[in-house]
């Protein structure tokens, strides 16, 4: 497979899965409130831009969640943005039209074309549900239609590593915000993980228990431990290992900071749960860099051999 279109496969993963955590993230953010009518508006919407990598220095003002729905939602030309990702998501399917199915192809162009027209002016949850929506039929579309071939490994490994980074930043957003935050229950519901939760737990539920579900249970996929280690298998696939310990980069950057998570008591790891969130974040990031290098080299260079290329 070409490296372009491997690294096409790998950002379609990332940016549908990138659009759909970060409308769950703004819709618990946006409930929470419209529905407590004492929240500290501003510093929530500048907590949740500093834990989304948007920043707002200080001195500039109210920040509400206007200006949070235009950063983070509607902007086209921000990648890290819900319709910027799914912009995104439809120009790397165009480079890599000969490879994906046809019904991925027109799902993400149309949801292009529908982002950038009236949707945009629904009402916060119904855009954020409009947007989950489509995400779950990009996901049921790659699972279906997809061979289990080097294509699907790109698109599931892109997917997984996005998955993981985001659940870190969903869980720091409750932990700065602390009781003001929506709550652990609410997270759960974001996720599509309170169900699950309460058959594991008998339904007895407490905030310590949500949070080891929503980080370390390895049979619910949106948990942190099950997105590192589907990212792990998929770099499996690709690359089988030797027999010499791990030379992979990524599966070394994910491998560790997996085995930190599940075998540091629960307790310890919540003491001190934002470090540990930014820690899953970095890996995903150098574990990202790491397949960019060995996968997706940018500037390659030409070397002739004789009369061959």
């Amino acid at each position: 497979m070409l490296s372009r279109i491997a690294e096409s496969l790998f950002w379609i993963g990332r940016y549908v899965e990138r659009a759909d955590d970060t409308a769950r993230i703004l819709d618990v953010h946006v409930q929470m409130l419209s529905e407590d009518p004492w929240a500290a508006e501003d510093l929530a919407c500048r907590s949740l831009l500093t834990v989304m990598d948007h920043p707002v220095e200080p001195g500039t003002g109210l920040v509400d969640r206007a200006h949070v729905l235009r950063v983070l939602a509607h902007d086209q030309l921000n990648p890290s943005s819900i319709a910027g990702s799914l912009v995104a998501s439809r120009e790397n399917a165009r480079r890599a039209r000969e490879i994906i199915s046809t019904e991925l192809w027109e799902c993400l162009n149309t949801t292009r074309n529908q982002v950038s027209g009236s949707i945009r002016l629904a009402r916060p949850h119904d855009y954020f549900s409009w947007v989950r929506e489509r995400a779950a039929i990009v996901a049921g579309l790659m699972d279906s239609a997809t061979s289990r071939d080097a294509t699907w490994h790109f698109m599931l490994l892109g997917r997984s590593i996005e998955r993981a980074d985001m659940t870190a930043r969903l869980v720091t957003t409750q932990t700065r915000l602390g009781h003001a935050g929506p709550g652990w229950t609410t997270l759960l519901r974001s996720c599509g993980a309170y169900e699950s939760y309460l058959r594991v737990y008998r339904g007895i539920a407490s905030d310590e228990r949500a949070a080891g579900f929503l980080l370390l249970d390895r049979l619910f996929p949106r948990s942190i431990v099950c997105a590192l280690e589907s990212a792990e298998a998929c770099l499996r696939e690709l690359e089988p290992e030797g027999r010499h310990g791990v030379s992979d980069d990524a599966r070394r950057e994910l491998g560790s900071v997996r085995a930190s998570l599940e075998f540091a008591p629960l307790e310890e790891v919540l003491e001190d749960l934002p470090a540990a969130m930014e820690r899953v974040q970095r890996a995903c990031s150098r574990a990202s860099d790491a397949i960019k290098q060995r996968y997706f080299p940018s500037a390659a260079a030409t070397t002739w051999v004789g009369e061959a290329l």
